[in-house]
């Protein structure tokens, strides 16, 4: 099982930026997509951004893209998120996320259907 160790999280004001870490642990298989969600108090968890290992495909929120980049370390057992011109609305756990892609689909639905291993998660606020 992949163990997912997460730190970056912090407090910052409205136009600041932070930058997530992630790296992942005890993989077996070299087509691994990572992704950071995130969940603010009373709303569902949403989607912020993936990336497939194998390949640096990316994807993101429609709503984040231009503000948030996914990335990762060339051992491609690491992932980053740098979130740049923060607002209050940013204000969330943000959480580390890693499966197996075994198909461009499993990327493409940010790994819905698989079988999906989670970070401790790490608080971000934002004050304005």
């Amino acid at each position: 099982q992949v163990e997912l160790v997460e730190s970056g999280g912090g407090s910052v004001q409205a136009g600041g930026s932070l930058r997530l870490s992630c790296t992942a642990s005890r993989y077996t298989h070299s087509s691994l997509c990572m992704a950071w969600f995130r969940q603010a108090p009373g709303k569902e968890r949403e989607g912020v951004a993936v990336i497939y290992t194998g390949g640096g495909n990316t994807l993101y929120a429609d709503s984040l893209k231009g503000r948030f980049t996914i990335s990762q370390a060339n051992a491609k057992n690491s992932a980053y998120l740098q979130m740049t011109n923060l607002q209050p609305e940013d204000t969330a756990m943000y959480y580390c996320a890693a499966w197996t892609c075994y198909s461009d689909s499993s990327f493409r639905s940010w790994g819905k259907y698989d079988d999906i291993n989670w970070g401790q998660g790490t608080q971000v606020t934002v004050s304005s």
